[in-house]
């Protein structure tokens, strides 16, 4: 992708709203953030990124009853004491 078409026509609202600022409300932000306007958009850009999108991969989802037994099975033996909570479901006696 050239520096051309990697680029997007921005345009300023004509007034603030939960949608879109100003401009002016954009040099404000710039200036108390030290950083100029378009950097300022990155931010915005980037706050929105990780707010919305997921930070990792995705799994495969829930362990299969096998790799559960698994786990259990390698996991250190309690010595003692009380079990308070467990991250798996305890099994009815």
């Amino acid at each position: 992708m050239t520096a051309a078409t990697a680029q997007i026509a921005f345009r300023y609202r004509p007034q603030d709203s939960a949608t879109g600022v100003t401009r002016t409300t954009a040099k404000r932000l710039a200036e108390v953030l030290g950083v100029d306007e378009t950097q300022v958009i990155h931010l915005a850009l980037h706050e929105l990124a990780t707010k919305f999108l997921p930070q990792y991969e995705a799994d495969e989802g829930a362990l299969t009853k096998a790799q559960l037994s698994q786990v259990k099975k390698s996991a250190p033996k309690a010595k003692g004491g009380t079990v308070r909570s467990s991250l798996f479901e305890l099994e009815s006696a």
